[in-house]
């Protein structure tokens, strides 16, 4: 097996949203939506502008050419306009493994269902065609949403690494870590689909 391209780019298709593999293309759409409200509060990379964001959108494509993630862009079924970004990451072929992150959905889309879906594609692409033991997700500890939102997913809180990252500012978060394994998807995928037909 290649390891670097156990994922490959693919768009997923859903009701609400469609993921894409991120590019440039999407920029202009993103620079609309991407800096309303804290959506950057939690991460790492906080970008500010277009500029910030154009750097931000460069790595994630050159982290999907060598291989290493694969970013998407959340697409708006009804405007065809991208609104958010999620990922593959931390990708293991050997022990069929990777990671949901760098998910962010903009604001008047939150609540709606985008990003449930969202994880449902993923999760659905990762655990019926890429044969994956186990998705994983991790978050700043002291993230109110996205903490309860994981376990209403139906991920199993998994612990916390302690003083895991420096954030912007020199905040030590600790990173709280989920997960779903391959016995618990047909369950969980059961869950989602429930609450995306309310």
């Amino acid at each position: 097996m290649d390891d670097a391209r156990w994922v490959r780019p693919v768009t997923l298709e859903g009701r609400i949203v469609r993921l894409e593999p991120l590019s440039l293309d999407h920029l202009d759409d993103l620079e609309r939506v991407a800096f309303e409200g804290d959506l950057w509060r939690w991460t790492v990379v906080q970008p500010t502008d277009a500029g910030g964001l154009r750097a931000w959108i460069d790595v994630a494509v050159a982290a999907a050419d060598a291989g290493l993630d694969q970013p998407f862009a959340t697409i708006d079924q009804a405007t065809g306009r991208a609104i958010g970004s999620t990922r593959f990451m931390s990708i293991v072929p050997d022990h069929r493994r990777l990671e949901i992150g760098w998910t962010w959905v903009a604001l008047a889309h939150q609540r709606t269902g985008a990003n449930r879906e969202a994880k449902l594609l993923q999760m659905t692409h990762a655990f019926e065609v890429l044969g994956a033991n186990r998705v994983e997700f991790k978050t700043d500890s002291l993230n109110t949403k996205a903490n309860p939102g994981l376990l209403g997913i139906g991920a199993t809180y998994e612990g916390m690494f302690r003083n895991h990252m420096i954030m912007p500012g020199g905040r030590l978060r600790h990173s709280t870590y989920y997960s779903v394994i391959r016995d618990e998807w047909p369950d969980v995928k059961a869950r989602l689909e429930a609450k995306l037909a309310r």
